[in-house]
């Protein structure tokens, strides 16, 4: 309800979102609205997720070597590279933390 006058508009029936690092299927009004995922900084699960769109629609995972990630990032000399490393890579927060904390966002 919250997000509806966004796609008011909207005349495709599909729409790929992002931003949430979380994937989702849902639909506002007749809109089919998906969320890809996260490659960096999931939610829940280590891993990058991913959405490949052909005729169906599949949400993907991808595993990789997440203690090499989480070094290259360190050594990134990025100012915040050691909890991007820890909460980006090697222990992203429960999805329901994540969720609560943007519901406290919403105006």
């Amino acid at each position: 309800v919250r997000i509806a006058h966004h796609f008011s508009n909207i005349e495709q029936s599909v729409v790929v979102c992002g931003h949430t690092h979380m994937q989702f299927d849902r639909h506002v009004g007749t809109t089919r609205v998906l969320n890809a995922g996260s490659v960096g900084k999931p939610y829940a699960q280590r891993g990058a997720f991913w959405l490949l769109l052909d005729e169906t629609i599949e949400f993907r995972r991808t595993l990789y070597d997440f203690n090499v990630a989480a070094a290259a990032v360190c050594e990134s000399g990025h100012p915040m590279a050691e909890d991007f490393a820890e909460e980006g890579i090697l222990s992203p927060p429960p999805r329901e933390e994540i969720i609560e904390w943007l519901e406290g966002r919403v105006e």
